[in-house]
């Protein structure tokens, strides 16, 4: 009996895709979630490692099955664990609204809380110079105004409410 020739790599990778071509790409989808644009990407590099390994290969076509099924899986659990290692894709940077704060709107959202301030009673505006403007920690303002902390906690929460009335009524007129 003579023995047949064996394809060349071009025939031979041809004929392992038409075998098993569609069963790799549901194979490999199924392991993808359902993402087909991946899974063909999958498939397309298992069929470009057939051409690589052509020379190593032993057998028909149609016996490889179970060596692309392994080649398949494997290359899903490296996009996995790529996909964990890289951060996620986001969305186009042109739709992302980025406003970046420069020295203007810092004069302008200085003067809007300096026009609010006289609206404020002497204890509002004196609480808030301590927190905001000194940075003064809760148990020194107490010290200073000779009040418990809780007393200054309740009089900051006020100030505050009440700077953000007077905010709100100052940003509507303009």
């Amino acid at each position: 009996m003579k023995p047949t020739a064996r394809p060349d790599k071009e025939d031979f990778v041809r004929a392992v895709y038409h075998h098993h071509g569609s069963a790799l790409l549901r194979y490999a989808a199924r392991l993808l979630n359902g993402d087909w644009h991946t899974a063909e990407d999958v498939l397309q590099e298992a069929t470009l490692r057939t051409w690589t390994r052509y020379d190593h290969i032993d057998g028909r076509p149609a016996e490889l099955r179970p060596w692309l099924f392994t080649v398949v899986r494997n290359l899903v659990i490296d996009h996995h664990r790529a996909c964990r290692i890289r951060p996620r894709e986001t969305d186009s940077i042109d739709d992302l609204n980025l406003s970046v704060q420069d020295a203007a709107d810092r004069i302008l959202d200085t003067q809007l809380v300096l026009d609010a301030l006289p609206r404020l009673t002497v204890q509002q505006r004196q609480i808030l110079a301590l927190t905001y403007y000194r940075g003064c920690p809760i148990a020194e303002i107490a010290e200073l105004l000779d009040i418990p902390p809780g007393t200054v906690k309740s009089r900051t929460h006020y100030a505050l409410r009440a700077l953000r009335t007077a905010l709100a009524g100052r940003v509507r007129r303009r």
